[in-house]
């Protein structure tokens, strides 16, 4: 016999199960409604309505999370909304919910604007608004259908525990055993695995390059019939950063000199996969053979992710001494810059250190009167790699005759304690450290000149105020920091607003756009690497009028991608 529900009967178990799935919490939806303004407030960069949608819901789970907490709390102390109360709490709720959210959002139109306005792109209109709503509402339900999961494998935890122990504590217990269990999953064991399958991914995209530009055949870059290095296992970033090398008739042209041609030294995972010391030491036979140590200055270069090199930065210093320069480098990941920050970090910091040391040991080997120069830099991840090598202030100036680290992050370790240690009364967006006597931050050329001397080592670091990349931290989600208790650093929203948890996530996500704003904004610093190289290690002879010369053939010049 069989059996079966009735049109009616089956139309109202839907509705109930969908019920169900919608249903919120007082508490849960009082708390979304909060974070979902608390979304919309300014932070560092413009953002995209997909970026700000996921900012949005991201927020309102972490809200609906927070007060389903609360209330819970509330009700196991007793306390419960229930009959009357309860309609016009919910009515409330509703009509302030619907009227706050109409405001905030035509403020948040006009602080997305201000924020436009200061970096210097393209002002939205509603549509962006309308744009931001529907796909907010897509990953909401997403993720909301994930957490759901998530609690429900709690409950069912909770509900063996229970066996053993009392109702409150099992309940506790699941949702605790089911979080450490979805993090190891994630986190753990995904994690991992994730690092391998990325990695094998990107390893086929770095091998792409455009096929028309050949091998070097000047024997003073790798890849060239002088180097043991093959142009094939350089990688992308590699062979970018070979083939983008100026020539000697480059750079004769700006000094209306005779140039030599720099040397440029860089060793690639290759195919085998990254073995970050072996690089090293390959890095350093590489440099000895193309004459990279008979050279004026050498300047020792962390990468960022799959080996990416800042040409301006490089540039910078091959044209003002003449092209009598090498720089070196490795590739120590297949991954894009803020893939490797993520997943694995570690790798820039023992490339920083690997490549230094082989370097500093083949110099220290050098009669001393015939040493060149020797310099390190770093951009972004690769600030925080080129750190890695030196413990202090002192250190740095003693092993090395300058360095340049351009938009360090939250995470550098040497930047940290520098920032930290500055002089009472100065910004953390602009510090002082020790009147300048060795160390110096600057987010325009100008800030470069302190009232005291720079003598000896120079070590730059060069940062902008609203570079997402360098205030990041996981601190923002439970302490306000000093860059928005103190006066707002250039080109900072004056509306922007610690707030706990949500100023965490809006600075995560404008990591994501850091890279899409004009020069002199966000993670974008142009020529202004020239500015400070002319700073930090000039040749005899510099001027000002030479380096805004060289900043504008810098700047002229087309770099491979």
């Amino acid at each position: 016999m069989r059996w079966s529900i009735p049109r009616s009967d089956a139309v109202d178990v839907l509705r109930e199960q969908l019920r169900k799935q919608v249903r919120a919490p007082f508490a849960a939806t009082a708390g979304m409604v909060v974070l979902l303004w608390a979304s919309l407030t300014p932070s560092l960069m413009p953002r995209t309505a997909l970026f700000q949608a996921l900012l949005t819901a991201l927020c309102m789970l972490a809200g609906y999370g927070a007060g389903a907490l609360a209330g819970w709390l509330v009700r196991s102390c007793g306390g419960r909304l229930a009959g009357r109360a309860r309609v016009i709490a919910w009515r409330v709720l509703a009509g302030v919910a619907g009227i706050g959210t109409l405001i905030v959002l035509g403020l948040s139109l006009r602080w997305e604007n201000e924020v436009r306005d200061l970096v210097g792109v393209d002002r939205v209109g509603i549509w962006h608004l309308v744009l931001t709503v529907l796909i907010t509402a897509v990953l909401l339900a997403l993720l909301l259908g994930l957490s759901r999961g998530i609690r429900a494998l709690g409950r069912s935890i909770g509900r063996f525990v229970g066996r053993f122990l009392p109702a409150a504590a099992s309940t506790v217990i699941g949702g605790l055993i089911a979080a450490v269990l979805i993090y190891e999953l994630a986190i753990g064991v995904g994690g991992n695995r994730l690092l391998g399958a990325l990695d094998s991914s990107f390893a086929t995209i770095n091998q792409e390059f455009r096929t028309e530009i050949p091998a070097p055949t000047t024997p003073e870059l790798t890849a060239s019939p002088a180097s043991s290095q093959a142009w094939e296992d350089l990688g992308r970033q590699g062979r970018v950063f070979i083939a983008s090398a100026p020539t000697a008739a480059d750079i004769g042209e700006f000094t209306q000199e005779p140039a030599q041609q720099p040397v440029r030294a860089y060793v690639g995972a290759g195919h085998e996969g990254v073995d970050i010391r072996e690089e090293a030491s390959a890095a350093v036979t590489e440099l000895d053979a193309l004459g990279g140590f008979d050279r004026a200055v050498i300047n020792v270069v962390t990468g960022t992710g799959r080996g990416w090199v800042n040409e301006n930065q490089a540039q910078a210093l091959e044209f003002m001494w003449g092209g009598d320069t090498a720089t070196v480098s490795l590739q120590y990941s297949y991954l894009p810059s803020w893939m490797s920050f993520v997943l694995d970090r570690q790798r820039a910091q023992d490339a920083g250190l690997a490549l230094f040391d082989a370097v500093y040991g083949r110099w220290l080997e050098i009669p001393e009167a015939e040493r060149p120069l020797l310099v390190v830099s770093g951009e972004s991840l690769g600030s925080f790699g080129g750190e890695a090598a030196f413990s202090g202030a002192q250190d740095l100036a003693t092993r090395t005759d300058g360095a340049l680290f351009v938009g360090p992050t939250a995470d550098n370790r040497l930047w940290s304690r520098f920032t930290e240690e500055r002089e009472p009364g100065t910004p953390q967006v602009l510090p002082i450290l020790d009147d300048g006597e060795i160390v110096r931050f600057a987010d325009q050329p100008e800030q470069w000149d302190l009232p005291g001397a720079w003598e000896g080592t120079r070590i730059g670091y060069l940062q902008h105020a609203n570079d997402p990349i360098t205030w990041w931290s996981p601190s923002l989600a439970l302490e306000c920091p000093d860059w928005l208790e103190e006066e707002r650093g250039r080109d900072v929203s004056p509306n922007v607003r610690w707030i706990p948890g949500v100023t965490m996530l809006q600075l995560g996500v404008d990591q994501f756009s850091a890279n899409s704003v004009p020069q002199g904004q966000g993670h974008q610093f142009g020529t202004a690497p020239v500015y400070a190289w002319a700073e930090i290690l000039p040749p005899p002879g510099w001027s000002d009028e030479r380096t805004d010369e060289l900043a504008v053939v810098i700047g002229d010049r087309a770099w491979l991608r």
